[in-house]
């Protein structure tokens, strides 16, 4: 059993990729892969930064001091639990996160997920779940030495009907609430609300493939004051798109959800955009010690800004896993994307509203007994800058040392 992989504080820092709509949450796909029953851990964590708040190059350093050093304890308990056709699974994690230099941003952080997974006969089943996640909000595009806590609600249902053996109709509704504990960022405070429906084609291969239509209402409780208005962030947005789950010669998997977007958002230029919009991931599974991974994009994703708030990014991004022993394994990647921020009339002929940050990281995680991991890390993250939204280019460095262990 290998023991959970605690998020380090880096991770909030550095802001993740968005993920494809139909991957599963990490933390639910962790408790998925318990033994039953009920385990405790912990962790300890260590980690240093050269640029711990992503300061510009051509912007002097908060106090004279860029980069800093931090400390991380984390305790938690997994429960996993098959009844009859029903299982149920339980995440809960609490953390305390400490700073050597920038104590004021030291955060107790917590992570609580449960999820019912449901069958109902041979042809009904799906998922019922709730998600509460606090910690400390990226300061990649926000320029700041003051702490912000970030907390997300999330509630999702999944409901599919089996109508033949290969074709199945779905149904989901997802409700996310974001908040911000700054003053300055609570024009970010969101509350996102999807719908979606699917009708899903699985022949006996196993790889699959389905047309999913889905609506998403965005609504911003508070205004964002621009110098020659006061902004409207709500937004609604179409999709219709194929989603696709191919397995190959056994060595292959691909997975895609993407088509046709509409989005519609008063702050942005004149409102309405359409056009392409979606994800690729391909996974390549060799029987040496090596696998490979690889993704494209192009999507809106939210952007924590006191500016603007989402942007349409492009991006790519490569991984390979290397199997060194049965107790070692190493992991690499290396990510660039591009993100364009969508005129409005206040940078009407302003100049260039694009920016890019390019990721790399390299990790090796060490299994010393079956529940104990120690692993080290190195991430690597650049940002090349917009002027026009004041957004200067930043070089940052993580170094990172964790332990893990389940009871």
């Amino acid at each position: 059993m290998t023991p959970p992989r605690l998020r380090p504080v880096a991770a909030a820092l550095v802001p993740a990729l968005a993920g494809a709509l139909f991957l599963l949450p990490a933390a639910q796909a962790l408790a998925q892969q318990q033994e039953e029953g009920l385990q405790l851990y912990g962790g300890i964590g260590w980690g240093y930064d050269d640029n711990l708040l992503r300061v510009p190059e051509d912007r002097p350093a908060f106090g004279g001091k860029r980069s800093d050093r931090w400390r991380q304890l984390d305790a938690g308990a997994v429960y996993n639990k098959r009844i009859s056709r029903q299982r149920v699974a339980i995440v809960a994690k609490a953390s305390k996160v400490k700073f050597d230099h920038f104590q004021q941003l030291d955060y107790d952080g917590r992570d609580l997920q449960g999820t019912w997974f449901w069958e109902v006969g041979n042809k009904f089943d799906g998922q019922l779940g709730a998600k509460y996640e606090r910690t400390l909000a990226p300061y990649t595009d926000f320029f700041s030495d003051e702490r912000n806590v970030r907390e997300q609600r999330r509630q999702w249902f999944d409901a599919g009907y089996k109508m033949h053996p290969s074709w199945k109709v779905r149904t989901g509704f997802t409700r996310d609430r974001f908040e911000y504990e700054l003053l300055r960022q609570r024009f970010n405070n969101r509350t996102e609300r999807a719908a979606e429906a699917e009708l899903l084609y699985t022949p006996r291969t196993g790889s699959s493939i389905g047309l999913v239509a889905r609506r998403l209402k965005g609504e911003y409780p508070f205004r964002r004051p621009s110098t020659t208005a006061v902004l409207n962030d709500d937004f609604t947005q179409d999709e219709l798109k194929v989603r696709i789950n191919w397995i190959g010669t056994g060595t292959t998997r691909l997975q895609a959800l993407a088509g046709y977007v509409r989005r519609e958002q008063p702050s942005f230029g004149e409102g309405k955009t359409s056009g392409f919009n979606g994800r690729l991931n391909a996974f390549y599974t060799p029987r040496g010690k090596v696998t490979y991974d690889a993704s494209l994009w192009r999507e809106f994703a939210p952007i924590e800004s006191t500016i603007v708030s989402y942007t349409l990014n492009r991006g790519a991004s490569v991984g390979a896993t290397w199997a060194a022993t049965g107790k070692i394994k190493v992991e690499a990647n290396a990510a660039y994307e591009e993100r364009a921020y969508n005129p409005r009339d206040t940078f009407t002929g302003s100049g260039d509203l694009t920016d890019s940050l390019r990721r790399a990281s390299l990790r090796a995680t060490w299994q010393v007994k079956r529940k104990v991991a120690v692993s080290a890390g190195w991430q690597h993250q650049q940002r090349s800058g917009s002027r026009v939204l004041g957004l200067g280019s930043f070089d940052a460095n993580t170094v990172m040392v964790n332990a893990n262990v389940l009871f």
